[in-house]
Parts: structure tokens; sequence; C-alpha cells
């Protein structure tokens, strides 16, 4: 009887140790992501012309690219830590007359979260960005089907 609680020690620590793998791969891919939009990015301007999010993508807790269009992106800096930015399933852009500014307009990221104020914004230049997804087609593992 002593083997049950062996068995399940090691499936614990087993997968433990797999979280762990996960975290660090993560962590990898967001600083080399991070290293991307930094290398991308411009010098910082005061505001940009806001009509809708095309897309967004957060780059840890104090920093965000947003895609004004599909060829138009801004990398920006945060001031302190937005909470919930990475696991968020939407935000919002506050703007007046069409500009978000720095130092005045805000992320939002929930009801219940606060804003995260907008603390420096940079252009990215969309051709110098390192994308693993921009101009290379996705590596397919091609299998035939099992004869029936």
């Amino acid at each position: 009887m002593a083997v049950k609680p062996f068995l399940a020690t090691f499936a614990i620590a087993a997968l433990l140790a797999g979280c762990a793998s996960v975290g660090k791969q993560y962590e990898a891919r967001l600083q080399a992501r991070q290293q991307a939009y930094a290398a991308a990015a411009g010098a910082p301007v005061n505001s940009f012309h806001y009509v809708s999010l095309w897309s967004w993508e957060p780059l840890g807790d104090d920093q965000l690219a947003v895609y004004t269009r599909s060829n138009e992106a801004w990398l920006l800096d945060l001031d302190g830590k937005c909470r919930n930015l990475q696991f968020t399933n939407h935000i919002g852009l506050t703007s007046s007359v069409s500009e978000v500014s720095a130092r005045f307009d805000r992320v939002l990221t929930g009801p219940g979260d606060p804003p995260c104020f907008i603390k420096q914004i940079r252009p990215v230049d969309i051709a110098k960005l390192d994308s693993p997804q921009q101009g290379k087609p996705r590596e397919v593992e091609e299998a035939p089907r099992p004869a029936k």
C-alpha cells in the first residue's frame, strides 16, 4: 500500500517540473518579443492618431504594442504595472479628439481594474520588426491518414 502515496508524490513532482519548464519558455518568448519591438521602435512621440484598435500584443505588465492598422503599430510604455494586461481578452484606449497622448491617456483592461497611464509612445517600424509570423510560412507537419 505504500506504493500509491509514492506514485502520487512522483506524479505531483513531475507536474510541477513541467509547469516550471512552461513558465521559463513563456518568459524567454516574452523577452524575445520585447527585444524585437524595442529594436524596431523609433524615437518617442507625444501622440498618435487613433480611430480604432486593429490588434494588440502585451509585452509584460508595463509595455504594450498596439496596432491601429495592419501596417501601423505603436509601442506603449506604461507607468507602473498594469493589472491583468497579459491575461485580459480585450483592452481599451482613452483618447481625445482621435488622439492618444503620452502622460495623459490610459489603457483600460477591465471594469474592475484601475486604468494604466501611458508614459511613453514610440512608433514601430513594421518592416524592421523581427516577427516570427511575418514573412515566413508556418511549418506544417504532414502525416498520412491511417488506413482503415
